[in-house]
């Protein structure tokens, strides 16, 4: 696909692909790994906090690579359901841990990105009493998900279906919108308050469960893998926004939560403070890297690969190849270029 055909789909009003990789701009490749045994597969819910579980949902059969969590209380509610093609792992989880039909009342989504929500019509038709929590600008997505599904698609291939699956529409009048501080009520006098935090996507939100102190980032912050090395932004096309990105590392260090669990992967063993400024550093110097070979005519993605591909360079094997599926280099560089596009369209005067 061309790097005009994969823009198109945003021009004619579509939405992002739904996946976090876009490494087919420029040529590139994501690997997709080997088939994995998904239906036999389950790991154990780790807790994390009192009341929060960590469920592995086990995309392409890796471990520590994407993470659902959920919080137990009188109305027990799921952060982030992972692909449909973690569905069998995500619900063994959930019957280990005595979840019936009827236990789970609510399913709060980051974004729409189908490695976050693609089991999401799933998992809500496996819970009829779930109501679905989600951004306002990714709502009608979930209740008709055909134009998401349709983009990813065209340019993902093979590696949609091989890899993560598609979405299952959701009954619409079981979706809720959630703007920055709504909340979602665990009873008990628990709540997850919603913070909304652009920048990765427009439909992103954030989770503060001022209980634990937790803060579900999503993909803002980055991806940090146990046994990824660094963290490493998340800025994929067609909507990233440095500026807005940013702005939400900034409202996340305003909850002053405990600590930050992400969904790639799990909760990070690092001062909140140390490491939402590391983000911001990181962001920036990605971003200016990314700049610099834009405006001196280099290829955006062979830069950041020269600048910071070295970060990972010493990782083993499968740890190199989960991150590059999840955020790969290539990725990182189709967005940024877009952002530097928009904003010199942006900046052009209008013509009277």
């Amino acid at each position: 696909m061309t790097q005009h055909e994969h823009h198109g789909l945003e021009h004619h009003g579509h939405e992002p692909a739904g996946l976090d990789a876009a490494s087919h701009e420029e040529g590139q490749h994501s690997p997709a790994p080997a088939p994995a045994e998904h239906e036999t597969s389950v790991m154990v819910p780790k807790q994390i906090a009192d009341g929060v579980l960590e469920i592995d949902t086990l995309l392409g059969g890796w471990a520590d690579t994407t993470a659902g969590y959920l919080l137990s209380g009188e109305a027990p509610v799921l952060v982030e359901t992972g692909s449909q093609s973690s569905v069998p792992v995500l619900l063994a989880a959930l019957e280990r841990l005595g979840m019936g039909p009827e236990d789970l009342a609510g399913i709060a989504l980051t974004h729409i990105h189908l490695d976050h929500a693609g089991g999401v019509g799933d998992i809500a038709a496996a819970f009829p009493k779930a109501t679905v929590y989600v951004h306002e600008k990714g709502a009608r997505h979930l209740a008709d998900p055909s134009r998401l599904v349709a983009s990813a698609a065209r340019v993902y291939g093979d590696l949609l279906d091989d890899l993560y699956g598609r979405l299952e529409p959701t009954d619409a009048a079981r979706i809720r919108v959630l703007g920055d501080g709504d909340t979602v009520d665990i009873g008990g006098g628990r709540h997850l308050v919603a913070v909304d935090s652009p920048g990765h996507a427009k439909h992103h939100l954030g989770f503060h469960d001022e209980t634990s102190g937790l803060l579900f980032a999503g993909d803002a912050v980055g991806v940090r893998l146990p046994d990824g090395g660094v963290l490493r932004p998340a800025t994929p096309p067609p909507d990233f926004d440095l500026d807005l990105a940013l702005s939400s590392l900034g409202r996340f260090a305003r909850r002053r939560p405990v600590a930050i669990a992400l969904a790639h992967y799990g909760v990070v063993p690092v001062a909140v403070d140390e490491l939402l400024e590391e983000a911001e550093a990181v962001l920036s110097a990605w971003a200016g890297e990314a700049e610099r070979a834009f405006r001196e005519g280099r290829d955006v993605a062979e830069a950041l690969e020269s600048r910071f591909g070295a970060n990972h360079a010493g990782l083993e094997a499968d740890a190199r190849r989960r991150m590059e599926t999840l955020n790969g280099i290539h990725s990182n560089a189709a967005g940024l270029r877009r952002w530097l596009e928009h904003r010199d369209q942006a900046d052009v005067p209008s013509k009277s």
